[in-house]
């Protein structure tokens, strides 16, 4: 057979060039873009990322064996907004345009671990014992708010004025919900500054998020029942005892409401704080442990990300919070039937009474069963760790 060799000569003009057979691809000149980023690279290291998260945006490549998606994103870090602009295998639309060096102005997306044999759960660096004394403090202020405020009105200006019945209930139900309304718009304006440390993933700012919506639903429906109340000349008084039961039903239906979807397949009608539409449903206490801990207990986005890869990699972890949603969403169902109808039987007095303090000490019964409960399951969740049936 015929071998083909390279020769340095210059080609006669009857001659045509033969092929050569190269074993390696030629590697194109680079651009003065391409030169000016390198540059620009080798001067400036990037930034670090805060410890334990990272943005995959750049590494998508190389730390895919060793991140878990955001619901609704990829590995590229894109959220499901579809406005957003699609990332291309350089990692910019725009060849020429030199990277940005500054910080990103939005919560990271991806949480790089640092475990990837998960050797134990994902951690969620938050606990309730650092914060002992802030919730004490916000939760005497509603109680005192919540039950003694409208108690004592009631009695003292029913029995100790001569005020009109509309006036008395005028008074009481007009200073109802002072710190919990301020307590709404402080989380309001967390959710919707510029650059919140606590918004949720993939998100605009305008979302706020799910419990929010809850809550304003929630408080929606008490508004028109203290309204509708205190319209005639002598308020129907078992109607303005069971605000504290009609926000409890609320939360209640909702709960039980969105697992009974998650358990029939039924996809996300709707984003569900960091769960973009159409995704899979989860547990309906999952948003309510996400809102609440990110944003009034200050853990931030970060714990958005670390909540989602726990539920992720974590079949115990799933399966406590179907339990717990349960647990709150049939009894807030009860607690409601019980009060309703202890209300609409008694004496007068003593039905708005109970109606103003029954609810509360329900949800602190529900609160002291469900914290040594979860301390529980957390345990045996490390300890069977080892096992792969609890993984994933």
């Amino acid at each position: 057979m015929a071998t083909q060799h390279a020769s340095t000569e210059p080609l006669r003009a009857d001659e045509q060039e033969l092929p050569t057979i190269q074993n390696t691809p030629a590697t194109p000149e680079a651009t003065p873009a391409e030169e000016r980023r390198r540059s620009i690279l080798e001067v400036q290291p990037p930034l670090p990322p805060p410890p334990g998260v990272s943005v995959a945006a750049d590494h998508a490549g190389t730390d895919a064996g060793h991140t878990l998606n955001v619901p609704g994103q990829g590995n590229d870090g894109a959220s499901d907004d579809r406005t957003g602009r699609a990332p291309t295998q350089g990692g910019s639309q725009n060849a020429s345009r030199a990277p940005s060096l500054r910080p990103s102005l939005h919560p990271h997306t991806q949480i790089v671990f640092e475990d990837p044999d998960f050797t134990r759960p994902p951690p969620l660096n938050y606990s309730l014992r650092t914060r002992k004394k802030a919730l004490a403090i916000f939760w005497s202020l509603i109680i005192v708010d919540c039950v003694f405020v409208p108690i004592a009105l009631y009695f003292g200006l029913w029995y100790g004025t001569s005020l009109s019945p509309n006036a008395v209930f005028s008074i009481s139900t007009g200073t109802l919900g002072t710190v919990s309304i301020v307590e709404y718009f402080i989380r309001f304006r967390r959710l919707w500054r510029k650059n919140s440390n606590c918004r949720v993933i993939g998100a605009k700012r305008f979302y706020l998020d799910w419990f929010h919506w809850n809550l304003s639903v929630g408080w929606f429906f008490v508004m028109i029942e203290l309204i509708v109340g205190t319209i005639p000349r002598n308020p129907p008084i078992r109607l303005l005892a069971i605000p504290p039961a009609t926000m409890v039903f609320a939360i209640g239906c909702e709960l039980l409401l969105v697992d009974i979807l998650r358990v029939a397949g039924v996809r996300a009608p709707c984003r569900i704080s960091s769960l973009p539409q159409g995704a899979p449903l989860r547990p309906g206490i999952y948003a309510y442990i996400e809102d609440i801990c990110a944003v009034d207990g200050s853990g931030g986005t970060e714990f958005r990300q670390r909540l989602n890869l726990r539920y992720q990699a974590s079949k115990a972890f799933r399966e406590m919070l179907h339990r717990l949603t349960l647990f709150w969403a049939f009894g807030a169902l009860m607690i409601t039937a019980v009060t309703v109808a202890i209300v609409f039987t008694i004496q007068r007095d003593a039905a708005y009474v109970v109606g103003w303090t029954v609810p509360f000490v329900w949800a602190a019964l529900w609160t002291a069963i469900t914290i040594p409960y979860v301390q529980k399951c957390l345990k045996y969740e490390y300890t069977e760790w080892t096992t792969a049936k609890w993984k994933a």
